[in-house]
């Protein structure tokens, strides 16, 4: 990752575009590519020490280099895949296209190596509650059959850039794909903190923090503290309190090009950190300022065709089924 700090800094590329018709109408969508020649070196992330991990893993490598890709992979991974290891750091920078093996967790640690390249990625889901990883095992090599032929989907997705600057001047920067949250730290006390949007306040606030979260993020952290689900294609930031102790202190979805502004206030034994996609890059105390806004490059993401975000939605949060009958399958978190 370029900044250690979190997620690190990430970036995508401008999302190529074309009409589309539907219901006799055109409108702008995603567009499908023939890009079938582009995918030439083929990079694996995953944890691959998780034996759940490490079997797609060498099936994908065997797979790819029997269709003529060149496949590279870290150091570490082990000695019988064949693949040409590369130092972590330079993998994007050789990638045509990353497929990260695990859950969302792999995927942001991928994005976090794609950003400055601008590597597209695909998600191969073996983790449990993944929203970003859509592609099964089962459906794994069909998937890349379809993408290496050129029948696949480019999704453009928002990032955040975060600035903590202390009142001496120094700045600690970190970017994420999911979130930026202020949360209280080393103490079981609430913390009192002042938010502002596009210069103008909003709310004090006091609890146990603050999520602020890309249309990416509205599924993860965002999700459990009682945040909206926000479409993916959506140019839009919210604002979620965490635990607040005011019931009327409410998420609040704002467009992604505003600032958002963020002030801890003074208050006995207060601890604060913020974080950036679960990782911490700075402590904040009330002189500190934390300073929030949409990056201006994005991620992309590669899906396979039938790729269908409400479908994803459907079947990880279990809508339209009833809740008192859960299978194995459902308790282990597969599709």
């Amino acid at each position: 990752m370029a900044v250690r700090q979190g997620f690190a800094t990430i970036a995508g590329a401008t999302h190529p575009e074309r009409r589309i018709a539907s219901f006799g109408c055109a409108f702008y969508g995603t567009v499908v590519g023939q890009m079938s020649k582009e995918f030439n070196i083929i990079a694996i992330l995953g944890r691959y020490e998780d034996p759940r991990v490490a079997e797609p893993m060498a099936e994908l490598a065997a797979y790819l280099t029997k269709a003529g890709a060149e496949v590279i992979a870290v150091p570490e991974v082990p000695a019988k895949l064949p693949v040409r290891r590369v130092p972590e750091e330079e993998i994007a920078g050789l990638a045509d296209l990353i497929v990260a093996v695990g859950g969302d967790g792999t995927m942001l640690h991928a994005a976090g190596l794609a950003w400055e390249h601008d590597v597209p990625l695909l998600g191969v889901n073996r983790g449990r509650l993944g929203f970003l990883a859509d592609v099964t095992p089962d459906e794994m090599l069909q998937s890349l059959d379809s993408i290496l032929d050129g029948e696949y989907s480019r999704e453009s997705r928002l990032l955040l850039d975060a600035c903590l600057v202390s009142s001496a001047g120094s700045v600690v920067k970190a970017t994420a794909l999911n979130d930026i949250v202020l949360k209280r730290r080393g103490t079981g006390r609430m913390i009192d903190f002042e938010t502002s949007i596009a210069n103008q306040r909003v709310n004090t606030h006091s609890g146990d923090g603050l999520v602020v979260a890309t249309p990416t993020g509205s599924t993860a952290y965002a999700l459990s503290c009682s945040g909206p689900i926000i479409e993916p294609q959506l140019d839009a930031i919210v604002v979620v309190p965490i635990c607040p102790h005011t019931l009327s202190d409410r998420p609040i979805v704002v467009p992604a090009n505003l600032e958002i502004e963020v002030n801890l206030l003074e208050r006995v034994d207060t601890q604060a950190e913020v974080a950036a996609d679960g990782h911490s890059f700075g402590a904040m105390t009330a002189t500190d300022r934390l300073l929030i806004r949409a990056a201006d490059k994005r991620i992309t993401l590669v899906h396979p065709p039938g790729y269908d975000f409400y479908e994803i939605l459907r079947s990880k949060l279990h809508w339209g089924r009833d809740s008192r009958i859960r299978t194995n399958a459902d308790r282990n978190g597969s599709r």
